[in-house]
Formats: structure tokens, C-alpha cells, sequence
């Protein structure tokens, strides 16, 4: 298991777990990130932070902490 950081451009992940507690997962679930949705990455800013993914039909910037959360296959 990796995590969403670790994902290569051009890649298409299911998210398997969302880790951390409170007011994060609260958010990143508010974005459409939950279990068992697809995730793609699309690109990678040039100094690594944020990176921006495709999830239900749209576009998302993450940061690379909140990325670290998401557990993916």
C-alpha cells in the first residue's frame, strides 16, 4: 500500500483508506476524496507541492501533507 504522494503522473489509484482525525479528514472528504474512489494525477507542481488530480469528473489541488493522508492501491 502507498499513499497518494507516492503516485506517478498519469496514474489512476482507488483510495483505500483515509488516515488523520478531525477537521482534515473532514475536509479532504468534503473535497469528493472518500473510499473507493478513483483518483488520477495529473501534474506535479515543479517544486513538488501542490499536486493537482482528477477525482468524480473534476480537478483538485492537493498539498503533499494532505496527500500523505490518503491511502491508496
Amino acid at each position: 500500500m502507498s499513499t497518494l504522494k507516492e503516485v506517478k503522473i498519469g496514474e489512476t489509484v482507488k483510495v483505500r483508506k483515509l488516515n488523520g482525525e478531525g477537521a482534515v479528514k473532514r475536509r479532504i472528504m468534503d473535497m469528493g476524496i472518500t473510499k473507493g474512489v478513483e483518483v488520477t494525477v495529473r501534474k506535479v507542481a515543479p517544486l513538488g507541492d501542490p499536486i493537482q488530480v482528477t477525482v468524480r469528473g473534476y480537478e483538485l489541488s492537493l498539498r503533499k501533507a494532505d496527500a500523505e493522508l490518503i491511502d491508496v492501491d
